[in-house]
């Protein structure tokens, strides 16, 4: 059986003169992560892909990201 996904879709910024000029993200609900997209046509390829949005990595501080973690 077939699952539907929820998708929480967060717009930014639109043109009212170019309503396919969208800049946001989406995120699947109960998932972290999220996918940006920055135009209409990208939206349309993220909810309409055959698997769920990948989320974008993002750098984090801390031990083990690059920073000095030297054990003493």
């Amino acid at each position: 059986m077939d699952t539907v996904a929820s998708y929480i879709i967060r717009i930014y910024r639109f043109e009212k003169d170019r309503p396919k000029s969208l800049v946001g993200v989406v995120l699947e609900a109960g998932k972290k992560g999220k996918k940006a997209f920055q135009s209409y046509d990208e939206l349309w390829e993220i909810l309409n892909s055959p698997t769920p949005p990948r989320p974008n990595p993002l750098p984090r501080g801390g031990e083990g990201a690059g920073g000095n973690s030297r054990k003493h």
